[in-house]
């Protein structure tokens, strides 16, 4: 497991360029690999299409899982990495503008770690990615670690 990346699956170039500053901003220096839509997300860690050859011992740290995806959505995304044993311990943090309780159930039944809502405010958001940050890659104990 690669302890240095993490995934972001966001189709928002916005939403994307706003998460890595707010993570850059709480000195997080991690690798972010970005998949814009959910083929490319199930591509990078399955190494198939684009990242066909690319190691599958070389997970994400975890991966930051919008919902509201173009060709996967983020749901399926999910439900496939649960779905895989070499995925399926592999956290994955929801975070989304849906503040749908149906979307938060399913996410959850799906097995997602954890559901948290973008913060419209940009101060709030950067204080959410920082705290999302720090818990996942420093203090969260993984059971592929």
């Amino acid at each position: 497991m690669n302890s240095k990346v993490i995934l972001l699956v966001e189709d928002n170039p916005d939403d994307e360029v706003l998460t890595i500053d707010a993570l850059e901003a709480n000195h997080i220096g991690n690798e972010v690999i970005v998949a814009r839509n959910g083929v490319e997300a199930l591509d990078y860690l399955f190494a198939t299409g684009q990242y066909k050859g690319k190691s599958m011992t070389a997970l994400p740290a975890v991966v930051l899982l919008d919902l509201k995806l173009p060709k996967i959505d983020g749901l399926e995304v999910l439900r496939r990495i649960r779905a895989d044993e070499r995925t399926h311990l592999l956290p994955v943090v929801i975070l989304t503008s849906s503040n749908e309780d149906e979307d938060r159930l399913k996410g959850y039944g799906l097995g997602a770690n954890s559901y948290v809502r973008k913060p419209v405010d940009f101060d709030e958001f950067i204080r959410t990615a920082g705290q999302l940050g720090l818990y996942w890659l420093l203090l969260n104990q993984s059971p592929q670690q």
